[in-house]
């Protein structure tokens, strides 16, 4: 009888861009590409159970049974390094309607990283040992329990330990992005490194780095030996990209891109953070001008406008506020 934990086939994840993909970017993003999940931006967890006020307002997606409009499951992620809190906030999340849990040891931000949160666990793999463990105990075997890393702190060193401890904590599945912390967010992702955790451990595996095109996902399945993919900021820049990589489809024409801007524009004034919409805006055309030469030009003629209606204009709303 076959007891390998490796069953998972083709699957395309949404990744938990802090402060990028959002409710909104979510919804649209789901909306418009077929993904089999969606991990959520990341809640920190430091030492106490979050009221649950907290994960609806994080994942509004609770109040629709853990998914998108558009039916893709959500996954609560959470990043913390007490063990006890972080299982008792994984049970709660759960509780609520999160579609398995996630823990993240890959962010790399300095202030999370300061209070011993994210990437900064990659130096110790007995703690995240002890994390993964007590989370995997609390929720119990039928609940997913999967966790994000990044190949190392400084260096990949200690990526066999670190892969070691969770496959040891019973996780059931493993992201990695292929970059450590010190590399940041440049490229190249290195991939080769999935490759050989993906014959060495027992582990569903899901590489994410660096996959902008179907050419870069078809050469990151072959070199990491898994057809698992999260896609992170490839999917900003083409937002139709999971479904060019999973259904062949043509990648979205800066015509129809012009059209989703429009679309989310209009969401966005009409949401509770309507004040961010200039820079949530701007933000969204830095990663778009990387696919489109045409975002390149609308981002230089609103890159130093702050007033909505201004921008309004030039993006082609009328506002009649």
């Amino acid at each position: 009888m076959n007891t390998s934990k490796k069953q998972l086939n083709n699957q395309l994840i949404l990744a938990p861009m802090e402060g990028v993909v959002d409710p909104l970017m979510r919804e649209l993003l789901t909306s418009l590409n077929n993904f089999d999940l969606c991990v959520i931006e990341f809640i920190r967890i430091i030492d106490a159970l979050l009221p649950e006020r907290v994960f609806y307002r994080i994942a509004p997606e609770l109040n629709n049974d853990g998914y998108t409009a558009s039916k893709t499951p959500i996954r609560l992620q959470l990043l913390g390094q007490h063990p006890q809190w972080m299982a008792e906030n994984a049970v709660r999340a759960i509780e609520l309607g999160s579609h398995g849990v996630d823990i993240n040891f890959g962010c790399p931000a300095k202030a999370v990283n300061k209070s011993k949160g994210g990437a900064v666990l990659l130096k110790t793999p007995e703690e995240i040992f002890k994390i993964v463990s007590c989370v995997k105990q609390a929720v119990g075997k039928e609940v997913i329990t999967s966790v994000k890393i990044r190949l190392g702190f400084d260096d990949a060193n200690l990526l066999d330990e670190i892969v070691d401890a969770i496959v040891s904590a019973n996780a059931d599945l493993l992201t990695i992005h292929a970059r450590t912390k010190r590399h940041g967010y440049k490229p190249p992702a290195y991939w080769e490194y999935i490759g050989d955790i993906q014959k060495k451990y027992d582990i569903e595996l899901v590489a994410n780095g660096e996959i902008w095109s179907k050419n870069d996902a078809s050469r990151c399945k072959k070199i990491t030996s898994t057809s698992n993919l999260m896609l992170g900021r490839g999917i900003l820049a083409l937002p139709n990209l999971a479904n060019v990589i999973k259904h062949e489809a043509e990648p979205m024409s800066w015509a129809e891109a012009t059209r989703l801007l429009l679309h989310y524009s209009q969401l966005e004034l009409q949401g509770d953070k309507s004040y961010y919409f200039s820079s949530r805006l701007k933000q969204w055309l830095r990663y778009l001008k990387l696919q489109y030469p045409e975002a390149e030009i609308l981002f230089e003629k609103i890159k130093t406008l702050k007033n909505k209606n201004d921008i309004l204009n030039i993006i082609g709303i009328n506002n009649t506020n």
